[in-house]
């Protein structure tokens, strides 16, 4: 399915690449930039972005060098061995959890190791022979970076992460931030990423600069988590994707909102997948939602058969946002140039911000992840893209 040609490409090139980005660590090589939030901040467009990281793919595992022992329900590092080569091991990097500062960890799979699946680029999964047990590893490692734009075109990226993993919950990284302006002060959901699972936590800044941190905010599993930038009976409203794992493992949309009545407040399935849609396996939020006439406009992102990511739209009532007033029939943006269906992970547009570019958001710029690789934008009128919606 085609998309519905109001997407406006802001080049035919990323804004960001990997090549433009300064490792964080030596030995390491950086394979993705992707997925930022995005603001208007003291007249600068800020992003920031996922950097994606592994071990240099030339490098062999040095002397001393470690690998999992997988055998038991907690696997720990033991010596490697001697007679592996650069071609024959998968490096998994982690956070060194027990140093007393952040430090990486790097320990190397054999790839003839029974049970182990390389099928994904960005993980790898081993299925114990026996047991039939499966751990999840990723081959990548992911922080948080700042990038600065004074035209919203060309971007300089920070020599040294903003966020970098710092404790047993972002053992493998912090990933896809999402900023929400609240009463003044900038909320930064983002995905930590640990054996423990895949939560949220949450960062505050006022100016891009000085972040706090607050930690985790939801339990796993559960990402994508956007902020509306308004309040609700003085809580938070929020979209979120749980992951479940059991039974029909729908991942979808769902709202949460405060309700005084419950402990947790109210949450509800939303923008759920829908049969033979460009959106028929899975949906995700991707940017912040914001206000039109007609009520809370939101951009998600929507995955079909093919594993093709893809962007679209729904409206959501002003007074009452667990209701769905239109939707995305055709989506608004679809994979098509050669750096968005060749890459990391292919055919994939993934948005996780967006900035206005006139006073009363009646434009929008949205920056998205291309592939798992480099950063793009393109530009949409918003009242096309309501206009384009299918009333539900």
């Amino acid at each position: 399915m085609a998309d519905a040609g109001i997407a406006e490409r802001v080049s035919s090139e990323p804004l960001l690449v990997p090549r433009d980005v300064t490792p964080s660590h030596e030995g390491l090589e950086v394979v993705g930039v992707l997925n930022p939030a995005a603001a208007r901040v003291d007249g600068e467009y800020v992003l920031l972005t996922r950097v994606a990281e592994r071990v240099r793919s030339d490098t062999a595992p040095p002397p001393g060098a470690r690998t999992l022992d997988l055998e038991s329900a907690h696997p720990s590092l033991v010596p490697l061995g001697p007679g592996y080569g650069a071609d024959d091991v998968v490096p998994i990097i982690m956070l060194d959890v027990e140093a007393d500062h952040p430090a990486l960890d790097v320990c190397y799979l054999p790839k003839d190791l029974p049970g182990l699946d390389l099928s994904d680029p960005r993980g790898v999964s081993f299925t114990h022979p026996t047991t039939r047990r499966t751990a999840l590893f990723l081959r990548q490692f992911s922080h948080l970076r700042i990038a600065r734009s004074r035209d919203g075109l060309s971007f300089a990226i920070d020599d040294a992460p903003t966020i970098f993993p710092e404790d047993y919950l972002e053992e493998y990284g912090c990933e896809d931030a999402r900023a929400t302006l609240i009463d003044g002060t900038w909320h930064i959901t983002y995905v930590s990423v640990s054996r423990l699972g895949i939560t949220t936590s949450l960062l505050t800044t006022d100016d891009f600069r000085r972040f706090r941190r607050h930690g985790v905010i939801a339990p796993p599993d559960l990402k994508d988590v956007a902020l509306f930038p308004e309040r609700k009976r003085g809580g938070f409203m929020a979209l979120t994707r749980p992951m479940p794992s059991s039974f029909g493992h729908v991942l979808g949309i769902w709202i949460a909102l405060p309700d005084t009545t419950l402990p947790w407040g109210r949450h509800t399935p939303l923008v759920l997948p829908r049969a033979h849609g460009w959106d028929e396996t899975q949906t995700g939020a991707a940017t912040v939602p914001f206000r039109v006439r007609q009520g809370w406009l939101h951009i998600y992102h929507g995955v079909n058969s093919r594993h093709r990511y893809a962007l679209g739209a729904v409206l959501l009532d002003g007074d009452d946002p667990t209701r769905i007033l239109a939707r995305s029939d055709a989506p608004l943006l679809v994979p098509d140039l050669p750096f968005e269906r060749r890459g990391l992970m292919p055919d994939v547009v993934y948005a996780c911000g967006h900035v206005p570019l006139d006073d009363d958001e009646q434009r929008i710029r949205v920056y998205y992840g291309a592939a798992d690789n480099a950063i793009a934008a393109a530009d949409f009128e918003v009242s096309e893209i309501v206009e384009s919606l299918e009333r539900v």
